[in-house]
């Protein structure tokens, strides 16, 4: 039990510390993608956080089985480069029971994940894909330049000749007017100042010194000319607000539990049925017809050979569009239904993967006998694209219906499952050690230490 505690605590730090850094670099990576859509909207501080916590949920997914793999790497290297595990294996404890520890708290990761991905993921990217959604609709804020028009605001168009930037006073003011279709309305003015209501739902223009002219389309005869000191304009500026919706409405697969998603599953296998039954029921209407039927009797007399062998050609090609439209709608039916199992499957398979890589992580620390991070992370980096290309590609084959939503989404833990038993097989029989002298010789002469002697 105190040998149990011991690897477990070599464990930690590392845990923690890839965790935290492959966090920071998927966040990093995500802001870079995301940056444009949040430059010049005028976003509070706490929106922006509010869309990096719910994106953090499906980094959360994806970053701790890679954290296992490098904090095994890491832990079993670090003891093995003290020669820890030499002495352990003297004392008749060998490497499966040091991985008892490690396995038992990956089985709890997995666990917990499964849990994180029923109940926390889904309604986390249900309120990403809002808040994304809300943010898309918003316009930066207006922007004026003098001698162009600005038609950022609906219905309005907008020309200032001049602006002044230290006091934003406005002069050369010409407002065209489109909130009546039935009506042209311009206005013009010296001077004026345009800012935002304190609720950020309102433009208001104040101008003073100007005309309004008016005039109707149906009464062409029919033309008004105002003139004021001061006039206050108020236009709609809600596509300049940050206005957030409230959670509803239909939900993605990704936004639904395995739960909900069987149910729906349920409901389209019924659909299918009855797809499936209708196709049957259509194939045997044309190709299994009771010729001695009064349907099936010939209803044209005295006609040509022509016209009948074009009425069969006809009858044939209805039938066969028949045929198709049916088939069509129970192969969208199964592609629907591969796709929810193939999230379904998702939500247990990644969090399985952290038992895998334990049994990867751990005859690969032994057998490298070097406990940094580089190192760590460079191993897993390999594993890491074998197994994200299984899934990805398992997905994609079983989207589209060539592959089995199961071995979609299982083949990579079976591949790596098996890769990490046999390396730890050979590890317990055999003392392995895996040497990166020969990346040395990749590195120029001239870059190599002065204490180190270039090889011929």
């Amino acid at each position: 039990m105190i040998l149990i505690r011991y690897i477990l605590r070599s464990h930690f730090a590392p845990f923690i510390f890839s965790a935290f850094t492959l966090t920071c670099i998927l966040l990093l990576q995500f802001l870079m993608k995301f940056a444009d859509r949040l430059v010049g909207k005028g976003l509070d501080t706490f929106i922006v956080l509010q869309l990096i916590a719910y994106n953090l949920a499906w980094m959360v997914v994806l970053v701790v089985p890679m954290a296992c793999l490098v904090a095994t790497i890491m832990a079993f290297g670090t003891m093995s480069q003290n020669n820890e595990i030499t002495i352990i294996k003297s004392s008749g404890v060998s490497l499966w029971k040091m991985m008892i520890g490690p396995l038992a708290a990956s089985a709890v990761l997995c666990y917990l994940l499964i849990l994180f991905n029923n109940y926390v993921l889904p309604d986390a990217n249900h309120k990403a894909k809002l808040l994304t959604f809300d943010i898309s609709r918003t316009k930066p804020t207006l922007s004026l330049e003098s001698g162009l028009f600005s038609q950022e605001v609906s219905n309005y168009a907008i020309l200032v000749r001049k602006i002044d930037k230290n006091s934003n006073i406005l002069e050369g003011v010409t407002i065209y007017d489109y909130t009546d279709p039935s009506k042209i309305n311009v206005v013009t003015a010296k001077k004026g100042k345009i800012y935002f209501s304190k609720d950020q739902t309102k433009l208001i223009m104040e101008l003073e010194q100007g005309e309004i002219h008016e005039s109707e389309l149906v009464r062409k005869n029919m033309y008004r000319k105002l003139i004021f000191s001061n006039h206050r304009i108020t236009m709609n500026a809600d596509q300049f607000s940050f206005q957030q919706s409230t959670p509803g409405g239909p939900r993605g697969d990704r936004e639904l539990s395995s739960s909900d998603m069987k149910y729906i599953i349920d409901s389209l296998e019924v659909i299918k049925k009855k797809q499936s039954s209708d196709l049957t029921n259509e194939t045997r209407k044309y190709f299994l017809r009771d010729e001695t039927s009064p349907e099936a009797r010939p209803v044209y007399k005295n006609v040509n050979k022509e016209f009948l062998y074009t009425k069969a050609i006809e009858d044939l090609n209805t039938v066969r569009n028949v045929i198709i439209s049916n088939l069509k709608r129970v192969e969208f039916t199964d592609g629907e239904i591969n796709k929810y199992w193939v999230e379904i499957h998702k939500k247990y398979s990644i969090p399985v993967a952290c038992i895998i890589f334990v049994l990867i992580g751990a005859p690969l620390g032994v057998m490298t006998r070097k406990g940094g991070f580089g190192m760590a992370a460079s191993i897993s980096l390999f594993f890491f694209l074998v197994y994200w290309a299984f899934l990805i590609g398992g997905e994609k084959l079983a989207d589209r219906n060539m592959l089995p939503p199961f071995f979609g989404m299982w083949s990579a833990n079976f591949l790596l499952g098996a890769a990490g038993i046999l390396l730890t097989m050979k590890s317990v029989r055999e003392t392995i050690t895996l040497e990166f002298d020969w990346m040395k010789k990749l590195i120029p002469k001239a870059w190599r230490t002065q204490e180190e002697p270039a090889e011929d």
